[in-house]
């Protein structure tokens, strides 16, 4: 692996599937941390049906709210070549944004159950991460993702071998 520099943001002019979808999330993980922490504890067991199913994606490709969004017109940027009337996000080599997929899923599964064994404290992670990843869905930019990037994994939004031309993500030079 390879180290790198720069900034890496994803496209934000036009709102395509991945990132409609990670702007949903985000929005689920603020609302059910938020009535975890004011109304009642069990209501991080929807951040963690979030977090496996963020896990699945990455794992399989299929995402329900990927499809639904596909349904309704969005077009996909990381979706499979040929995959009919279903959208399946490409699994064929793990790149920056399937990676975040898996660690998200990952992260807020284990701060969702720690949450509830240990310190309702841990709340307050699962509500960065939908900080995260709402910023990260209007902005393009995202922390994790520019750390991945910086560590030599390979983007599928923004190839550095300019193989995809449509998908206009740019990694910034500094």
């Amino acid at each position: 692996m390879t180290f790198r520099s720069g900034i890496f943001i994803v496209p934000t002019d036009r709102w395509y599937i991945e990132r409609t979808v990670w702007l949903i999330a985000g929005f689920v993980l603020l609302t059910s941390t938020a009535m975890a922490a004011l109304l009642h504890p069990l209501w991080i067991l929807v951040v963690i049906a979030t977090g496996t199913t963020s896990v699945s994606v990455s794992l399989t490709g299929f995402c329900v709210i990927g499809n639904v969004l596909y349904k309704l017109g969005f077009t996909p940027m990381l979706g499979r070549a040929a995959s009919g009337d279903w959208y399946f996000m490409q699994t064929d080599t793990w790149y920056v944004e399937r990676r975040i997929y898996m660690a998200v899923g990952v992260n807020i599964s284990i701060a969702s159950v720690l949450s509830i064994v240990h310190s309702a404290w841990w709340l307050a992670f699962t509500g960065f991460v939908g900080v995260a990843m709402v910023w990260f869905a209007a902005t393009g930019f995202c922390i994790m993702a520019n750390g991945l990037y910086w560590l030599g994994a390979e983007p599928r939004l923004a190839p550095e071998d300019g193989a995809r031309p449509h998908a206009a993500a740019r990694p910034v030079t500094t």
